[in-house]
């Protein structure tokens, strides 16, 4: 009996699938020829079976156009990363390439100013290249590459171009020592403008050195040139020292013109001092002409 039914459930199944596929394969066949017809009525037709269809279809290409948009957002990214990827390795090279640029910058203006500076036209100067520098807590000088061959004598007055940076003290055949302003033994005789108070500019290891000895505080205000005075034929008169400013406690100091971390190059001035007067009088009225054949 199981036999009699599984062979006649086979004999129904049998037909019914090529059935099925017939009827499958009339339906595509139609449904091809239905979109390949070129007619009006067909056109329209189709134009109604996409307008009721396709609305409703929406939900069902939601996972298909997700997964597009995944992959291409995908491929995005990739070509993002890529792209980072290069453009960090272009801003590293970028940045060396800046750094460079600015340190022959920095030389090249340090430079100019050492061409540009204006000084006394008696004033003659060496330029010399900052061997070493040799600060500390308590010292602070640099060592430059001139010495007593290039004529340099103790006390001579150098600068970087802008501002006045110190004084020769200690001159080797081949070699001079500069003791920085803003040494605590650096004494500078100074005029402060517009007021033309004097003052000393006194060194005590700080990048910024007091005022001392002020005539007149009262007529001082910050952002006042600050200038050496000449007195005591130590430095040359007109020197920019730089500008006065105030530190929290109120007291006056100096913001120094001179670019004190990046000493490269020093101008130092040949200042030989003033001339000694030895006839007081004739600098008050000349002395009168001799006549010849006469004796004064």
């Amino acid at each position: 009996m199981a036999k009699d039914r599984s062979n006649s459930s086979s004999d129904y199944t049998g037909p019914l699938r090529r059935l099925l596929l017939v009827v499958l394969m009339l339906a595509l066949g139609a449904i091809f020829l239905l979109w390949r017809i070129d007619s009006p009525r067909v056109e329209r037709f189709r134009a109604q079976i996409t307008d009721r269809l396709v609305p409703n279809l929406d939900w069902a290409m939601a996972p298909v156009t997700g997964t597009v948009n995944l992959m291409r957002d995908f491929q995005s990214y990739q070509r993002l990363a890529e792209q980072n990827q290069e453009l960090r390795s272009e801003l590293r090279q970028m940045q060396a390439w800046k750094e460079a640029a600015l340190q022959l910058e920095q030389e090249n203006a340090r430079l100019l100013d050492l061409n540009n500076v204006r000084l006394d036209p008696r004033l003659t100067f060496i330029t010399g290249v900052v061997l070493a520098d040799s600060g500390s807590p308590f010292r602070q000088s640099v060592l430059l590459n001139v010495g007593a061959r290039d004529g340099l004598v103790d006390g001579w007055a150098t600068m970087d171009g802008i501002g006045l940076v110190g004084r020769i003290s200690g001159v080797a055949q081949n070699t001079a020592r500069v003791i920085l302003l803003t040494d605590a033994n650096s004494r500078i005789p100074a005029t402060i403008q517009p007021s033309g108070q004097r003052a000393i500019v006194a060194g005590d290891n700080s990048a910024a050195p007091p005022v001392d000895f002020l005539e007149n505080p009262d007529l001082v205000r910050p952002g006042d040139r600050v200038i050496s005075s000449g007195d005591g034929g130590v430095f040359p008169a007109g020197l920019l020292i730089g500008q006065v400013a105030a530190d929290p406690g109120g007291r006056l100091r100096v913001r120094l013109a001179a670019d004190y971390e990046r000493l490269k190059f020093l101008r130092v001035l040949r200042h030989h001092g003033h001339e000694t007067v030895s006839d007081t009088a004739q600098v008050i009225t000349p002395a009168p002409p001799v006549a010849e054949g006469t004796l004064p």
